[in-house]
């Protein structure tokens, strides 16, 4: 059995949930009546409460269809595969438990971050009557228990799956290793799963809202944002939590559990004797637990300014203590030389794999902020062209999207080359795991992103003294920047993610052949399959805008009809209808999120069935590179026209009201469903085809290409 791997592994994980829990404990104990007068306290519990409910009503009603889903999901993997080499062990049910499990974990993950957000938020708002430090405190340490959480609950979940599974499937033997491995990928696949519904539910959800409640109310009622006579606000600050957070985190769970298993499925062979080499990618992101916790105690605010930069510090420091902390164990645990298909490899080369991944998930999240925000000139260009209206202004968006996406791409790329030539196929499922090696911090920030926004939004609801607003505000502002810089990163990891999933893939498919799976480009059905992988992620990307774009057109309808037929809404003294609103998306998310859902996973299954794997390979490689440069194109536009539109609400080029503020409403609302829906989910599309291959690479050897005979 294995030794310091596993023991330091389950460790880290049981210190990640136990500091989760430390500081949920710190944020639930600050009271949410905090300083303020009876009238206020009892109007903030109110919407506090509509808040929290509306969004665990909502993740109760997703959580339900996709329990039915993954069971009968379940089914079909345990009916369909199977290793023909092992027939006394049918593969297809232990890869079926596995999966559940990681989906259960996944569920898991995505409510604590929920809850914790949902009570963070109403007491950032009372903390930040006090002043600016006691606001970010509880904001950020409510990221923290997401990012604690999920990566102590994912790597714990590793742990256990690997030791559960090599117990049942004691009498494999090495030689059979590959199988083990292939059991161990349903985990991954199962949380990707999730956040592949998490990620479209909550996208829709969120920008439904957003969408009616800027557009009826802004534009054509003239009322400011988070105004309490807006009936879609509080669905608004509902869908912040639901695909900021519980997205945000599936997505990212299901990042880790990919790479992870990627990297275990191809060193399988390798490593199969050596079990703290095999489990070395696990301990990976459970090392960066006490160095996320280490780095946090270190950056603290004391004053306004220093709130964005702190949140830069956190991933900066913590960046450069997993490159130290990462070398040593990289020396203890891997080899000093090991072969992988016939070439010999340094366990110094893998440390440099990890490294080049590290960098380039850095560098992404920096170029995705220098796009995104308005203190730098690309955003400045997008929000002055709204000088000249709505159409310049889209122009301008698209552009810089476009744009955007090269540096990043060969930021990619270069850690690519470099960790193949220095560790094989090995080597790109260890950068893709140091691009994640600050994963704890980086979900920690992105969560404090919406429990920011919405604390300005109660603030705003409850009528509170103008100085909360704009602490809220401060804090919200450099939430934007770092949750846009947390998206560039989220997709940089995917891209690794999935190429890591392919190159195990190639390895699996090969092993169960007896041969090495081999491309041509002059191959025909190479080439059209990867024309077919291309335009996959154009459609699900216009499947998922048009799905918000429905959802939208219900809610703008229903606010309107709100404002025209409540007495006395507009004067304050009539009561909107929120739940209503709630109700509204939290049907069109659950409604639309089935069908982009099942042409992701439905592609690979058809066409490996139908034509082999080589043209499931070349559907893989085709959807990865459009989906990638598609998804950092739309993400960054997005985010450009946001905060093109805040730059000018700060007073810039006429300022709000003016006629350049109204086109900027119009192209945050364009932009809305790409950062937040088609760009980040994305992500999904890219990875899941790619674990989904893999986990059904037996089907695909056994039984696919029936229609080449």
């Amino acid at each position: 059995m294995p030794g310091i791997t596993i023991t330091v592994t389950t460790v880290l994980s049981l210190l990640g949930l136990g500091i989760a829990f430390f500081f949920m404990k710190r944020v639930t104990s600050v009271p949410l009546d905090l300083g303020l007068e009876e009238k206020d306290a009892t109007r903030l519990r109110f919407i506090h409460g509509a808040i929290a409910d509306g969004a665990m009503a909502f993740l109760k009603q997703e959580y339900k269809v996709l329990t039915i889903f993954m069971l009968a999901f379940a089914v079909i993997i345990a009916l369909l595969i199977n290793d023909t080499h092992t027939p006394d062990i049918h593969e297809g049910i232990y890869t079926a438990l596995a999966f559940l499990f990681g989906a259960a974990i996944s569920i898991a993950s995505g409510y604590i971050g929920m809850k914790v957000a949902t009570q963070g938020n109403a007491r950032t708002t009372v903390s930040a009557k006090k002043d600016i430090s006691h606001a970010f405190d509880v904001a950020i340490n409510s990221g923290a228990v997401m990012g604690f959480a999920l990566v102590g609950l994912a790597t714990l979940g590793l742990v256990l799956i690997y030791v559960v599974m090599r117990w049942l499937l004691a009498d494999l033997g090495q030689e059979n290793n590959h199988i083990l491995m292939e059991v161990i990928a349903g985990f991954g696949l199962g949380g990707s799963t999730i956040a592949l519904f998490a990620r479209v539910g909550g996208g829709i959800f969120t920008k439904a809202a957003d969408v009616g409640a800027d557009l009826v109310g802004k534009v054509e009622q003239g009322i400011p944002e988070d105004d309490p006579r807006n009936p879609a606000v509080i669905a608004d600050n509902v869908g912040d939590n639901v695909g900021d957070v519980a997205g945000m985190g599936a997505d990212l769970f299901g990042s880790c559990a990919e790479s992870t298993c990627a990297a275990m499925v191809i060193s399988a062979a390798v490593f199969a004797a050596d079990p703290n080499a095999l489990l070395y990618p696990i301990l990976i992101s459970a090392v960066g637990i006490p160095i996320s916790l280490i780095t946090k105690l270190l950056v603290n605010v004391k004053t306004e300014d220093e709130v964005a930069p702190a949140l830069m510090k956190l991933l900066i420091y913590s960046s450069i203590g997993m490159a130290v902390v990462i070398f040593f164990f990289t020396m203890a645990l891997v080899p000093e030389f090991f072969e992988l298909n016939g070439e010999s490899y340094t366990n110094m080369g893998v440390y440099f794999c990890f490294l080049a991944g590290l960098i380039a998930g850095l560098a992404v999240g920096l170029l995705t902020g220098y796009y995104t925000s308005e203190k730098y000139a690309p955003v400045q260009e997008v929000a002055k062209s709204c000088e000249t209206g709505v159409a310049t202004n889209i122009i301008y968006g698209l552009a810089l999207g476009y744009k955007s996406t090269v540096l990043p791409y060969l930021a990619i790329a270069a850690s690519i080359f470099i960790s193949w030539e220095l560790a094989g196929m090995y080597g790109i499922a260890i950068a893709s795991l140091g691009m994640l090696g600050t994963l704890v911090l980086t979900l920690t920030i992105d969560a404090y992103g919406p429990v920011a926004d919405n604390a300005g939004g109660i603030a705003e609801m409850v009528g509170l003294e103008k100085e909360v607003r704009r602490r809220t505000d401060i804090l919200d502002s450099a939430g934007n920047t770092t949750a846009a810089i947390g998206k560039g990163f989220a997709i940089g990891a995917a891209i690794l993610t999935s190429l890591a999933l392919f190159a195990a893939f190639i390895s699996i498919a090969g092993t169960l052949r007896g041969e090495a799976i081999s491309m041509s480009l002059l191959d025909p059905l190479v080439f059209t399959s990867l024309f077919i992988g291309a335009v996959l992620p154009f459609l699900f990307s216009a499947m998922t805008m048009k799905s918000v774009g429905k959802a939208a057109f219900a809610m703008i309808e229903e606010v309107r009809r709100q404002f025209k037929t409540i007495p006395g809404i507009m004067e304050g003294t009539g009561e909107p209808d929120y739940a209503r609103c709630v109700a509204i998306s939290t049907q069109a998310a659950l409604k639309e999120m089935i069908a982009p859902g099942v042409l992701i996973m439905g592609s690979p299954i058809v066409v490996g069935f139908l034509f082999g794997v080589e043209a499931v390979a070349a559907l893989l490689i085709g959807s990865l590179v459009a989906g990638g440069v598609l998804a950092i194109a739309s993400s960054n536009s997005g985010g450009a026209w946001d905060n093109a539109k805040k730059f000018i609400e700060a007073g810039n080029l006429g300022g709000k009201g003016s006629e350049e503020h109204t086109a900027a409403i119009v192209g945050d609302t364009v932009g809305d469903p790409m950062k937040d829906t088609s760009g980040p989910s994305l992500n999904i599309l890219i990875k899941l085809s790619a674990i989904l291959s893999l986990v059904f690479a037996p089907f695909f050897v056994q039984y696919g290409g029936i229609l080449l005979g």
